[in-house]
């Protein structure tokens, strides 16, 4: 276990085009490897997320800035919300604080049931790597490790024995419909494929949400589909879903959506006549090369 440990660490550390990724990583998942993983109980009938006038300020020099001004709403278990808003609208710091990557100024934000805005850094980043999922719009895959390899990496950081870590990550592939490409590196996939393999390293760690960031933001629009089918289909097995877009034709697939403007929560509505993306795909002209 410790010479396949050493050998993800020692390929992360050679992939130059991929340091920004391997920081990332880190600042989502990491956990201490010195002294046991924090105990925190989690309500098993609580909401997913409780948000409670969620304030947040930023200090830039001589100025502050109000990015969130009092934001209130609940997430149940199951649900597929898309977050919505022009630049500045609020919506990236509202994720952040989803993420716990960022924590609220005043207010309280509980993910199933725990109030982590008062929780140490260490237990923050065990909240992150064992409830959080988490799917960027840059992929963000290490150029020099396979699919499998990089699906595998965040149970490195959640200290998961090998074999079991293995298992989860061949598991999330075959969820995404990769199963068959787990030994291909990011180049020998194509943009679609690629985020299909974030996908499933967002799931690896087993989350009880999956928060996705523009994940279609680089596709193109037979693609972007495609992904949305695969999470309609994660939703539909019960995995809360909550992804940040700009894109209508992208949160038309959600089952509800929010919508933030100067930093407050402007509407947030079902989606009525949702389409199901397989059928749209059934309709959508083949990509010609």
């Amino acid at each position: 276990m410790l010479e396949h440990q050493e050998r993800l660490r020692a390929l992360a550390a050679a992939d130059r085009r991929g340091v920004s990724n391997i920081l990332i990583l880190k600042h989502m998942a990491t956990i201490p490897h010195s002294g046991p993983a924090p105990v925190i109980a989690i309500p098993s009938d609580a909401a997913v997320i409780r948000v409670e006038d969620v304030h947040k300020y930023y200090d830039l020099g001589e100025t502050k800035v109000h990015a969130l001004r009092g934001v209130t709403l609940d997430i149940s278990k199951g649900e597929f919300v898309a977050i919505m808003g022009s630049s500045g609208s609020g919506k990236s710091t509202f994720m952040n604080i989803l993420g716990c990557l960022d924590k609220p100024t005043t207010g309280r934000y509980l993910l199933n049931g725990i109030e982590v805005s008062s929780l140490s850094k260490k237990e923050l980043a065990f909240i992150r790597n064992s409830q959080i999922g988490f799917v960027f719009q840059g992929f963000n895959l290490l150029a020099r490790t396979t699919a499998l390899e990089n699906v595998e990496l965040p149970t490195l950081y959640a200290r998961v024995d090998k074999g079991e870590g293995q298992n989860r990550a061949l598991e999330a592939l075959r969820l995404v419909g990769l199963a068959d490409r787990m030994k291909h590196y990011p180049s020998q996939l194509s943009g679609g494929q690629q985020q299909r393999v974030a996908i499933a390293r967002g799931l690896v760690n087993r989350p009880a949400i999956l928060l996705a960031d523009e994940p279609t933001g680089n596709l193109d629009s037979r693609t972007s589909v495609e992904i949305m089918e695969v999470f309609q289909t994660l939703n539909d097995g019960g995995l809360t879903i909550i992804l940040v877009t700009h894109e209508p034709d992208v949160a038309q697939f959600a089952r509800r959506v929010l919508q933030f403007r100067d930093g407050r929560l402007k509407s947030d509505h079902t989606v009525k006549n949702r389409p199901r993306a397989e059928e749209v795909l059934r309709n959508m002209p083949a990509v010609e090369d």
